[in-house]
């Protein structure tokens, strides 16, 4: 009577895990740094969409406040409790520059400093250098996303090259040649490019999210910064 084969004898080991547990050192290699790749990218996803999220919320509430708040030294005194917020970091920067502007001023007119045309373009260039650092904490780690979407495929590509390479060796070595002898190589070679795609899929759609989100961040700095440069203009011009 004909037994069946245990299943540790079965051509594709019975299980996805015992099958990576099977494969050679370089395909194990390959597999780890992929996954090394696929933890940090997810770390990273999960930590950037909660900053998107708080600083979503907090721009809002700044904003509020901005239009509702009669001085500009009431909204400075009140940034600490915006911390988060993009627009609140602006504002402290233009605000700095403002007060230096008119102490500059009061040297020569000490009852009412009124600010020209370079005193207004010092403090949009304030703006803009504070906007470009707000931005680049934001963008922070993007590049590791951009990094992973385009490369893990390229890694996992390699493994299944190479796999593919030595289960023909292997088979080129035996005296009879079947579908059963190549397959098990061949199907642990494809394992790496599945893994490779499983890092690659998640980091390209978070990227291009986050990088849509950090579009509308930076819009709203800008709206920003016009708003409070037509608001120094009207006080201070």
């Amino acid at each position: 009577m004909l037994q069946a084969a245990p299943e540790a004898d079965a051509p594709f080991g019975g299980s996805l895990l015992g099958m990576i547990l099977r494969s050679g050192v370089f395909a194990q290699i390959i597999l780890l740094l992929l996954l090394a790749f696929s933890l940090l990218s997810w770390t990273i996803i999960l930590r950037k969409w909660l900053t998107l999220r708080h600083v979503r919320q907090k721009n809002h509430e700044f904003v509020d406040f901005f239009r509702k708040s009669a001085r500009l030294s009431e909204i400075h005194s009140a940034c600490e409790h915006y911390q988060g917020s993009p627009l609140s970091g602006i504002f402290t920067a233009a605000y700095r520059e403002l007060n230096a502007q008119i102490q500059a001023l009061k040297g020569h007119n000490p009852e009412a400093p009124v600010l020209t045309e370079r005193n207004t373009a010092a403090i949009h260039r304030a703006l803009q250098r504070a906007s470009a650092s707000e931005l680049s904490l934001l963008e922070k780690n993007m590049s590791w996303l951009a990094t992973t979407g385009s490369v893990t495929p390229f890694i996992g590509l390699l493994g299944t090259v190479v796999g593919i390479i030595n289960a023909f060796l292997g088979l080129g070595l035996e005296k009879t040649t079947s579908i059963q002898a190549v397959a098990p190589g061949i199907s642990e070679a494809l394992v790496a490019t599945a893994a490779g795609l499983f890092a690659a899929i998640p980091a390209v759609i978070a990227y291009n999210y986050f990088i849509s989100g950090i579009k509308d961040i930076a819009a709203d700095m800008d709206d920003f910064s016009s708003e409070f440069l037509n608001l120094v203009e009207r006080s201070f011009s």
